[in-house]
């Protein structure tokens, strides 16, 4: 009665091992060492720790009104050289607005015309001096409309892209002492490359920190420009009345010299109707005088 229970469960069991056989064969990595090597290399990868520096990034915005927009620029970029820093961009616009026309002369306008300015800047320098160098561009403005400082607290992502290194870093030395066999090489490239973007995204944090980014926007009160500019309309230019009645004399008699001229070019024609003209008048004057009247 026993040995027919224990066959039962002696199939089971060997069923299952058989599957977790099965599994294990499909994985991704195949493990050298026995299991008692692997758990000491867990528990010493769990001893180690890595202690991070706080990373804090500091960024800041400001909006102002200054009374030049073009000097004002020209003294940001001093005070950031003074930090060594650097302007990493910088752009003066003036936008017309309404204009007006006045007309000074038959040749000559002058346009009145508004005009709005304004600039942008985007600088780096130090954190360490991103507090002193607020204060002292407040200070270059007639009034601040906006002033904003952001901190951002980067420590735990840093910490994160360090343990996910460290842990890619002994895996790929376990792999080259022959632990650790990756089957596929596609994943070995694959994972140096998670490797050297974890180890730049670490080194831009450590930029961010050690410089702060600043974006600065400033106007000034609307100009108002006055200049004389030539009159476009050619209608507008005449010259005055008495040369002008001077001219249509002259080209009244030039007229006349050409019609005539042009007359005496028709002499023949002119001649041969004056002949007809004659011939006709004396036709009628005999035929008038042919006739007798009746009593």
């Amino acid at each position: 009665m026993r040995t027919k229970i224990l066959i039962p469960v002696a199939a089971v069991l060997m069923l299952l091992a058989a599957c977790k056989g099965k599994g294990n064969s499909g994985a991704d990595y195949e493990f050298i060492k026995n299991s008692k090597s692997s758990a000491s290399a867990d528990s010493t990868s769990k001893s180690d720790t890595i202690k991070v520096a706080q990373k804090l990034v500091k960024t800041a915005d400001i909006n102002f009104k200054v009374k030049n927009v073009q000097q004002c620029g020209e003294d940001i970029a001093a005070l950031v050289a003074g930090y060594k820093g650097m302007v990493m961009h910088h752009r003066v616009q003036s936008v017309a607005g309404a204009s007006r026309d006045i007309h000074v002369s038959n040749d000559s306008i002058m346009r009145i015309s508004d005009f709005n300015t304004n600039g942008e800047m985007v600088v780096r320098l130090p954190s360490a001096s991103l507090e002193e160098f607020m204060t002292k561009v407040s200070h270059l403005g007639v009034y601040v409309n906006r002033s904003q400082m952001d901190i951002d607290d980067r420590s735990l992502d840093y910490l994160s892209e360090q343990l996910k290194l460290k842990d890619r870093l002994e895996l790929v030395a376990q792999q080259k002492a022959g632990k650790i066999r990756i089957k596929n090489p596609a994943d070995v490239l694959l994972l140096k490359d998670d490797m050297v973007d974890q180890k730049i995204q670490n080194l831009r944090t450590d930029e961010a920190v050690r410089y702060s980014v600043v974006n600065l926007s400033f106007y000034q009160t609307d100009n108002v420009v006055k200049e004389i500019i030539p009159n476009d309309d050619p209608s507008a230019y005449n010259i005055p009345f008495f040369q002008r009645l001077a001219l249509s004399l002259v080209s009244g008699w030039s007229i006349f010299v050409d019609l005539f001229m042009g007359l005496m070019n028709l002499w023949v024609f002119i001649l041969c109707g004056l002949g007809i003209w004659w011939a006709i008048a004396s036709y009628k004057r005999r035929s008038g005088t042919s006739e007798v009247p009746v009593s």
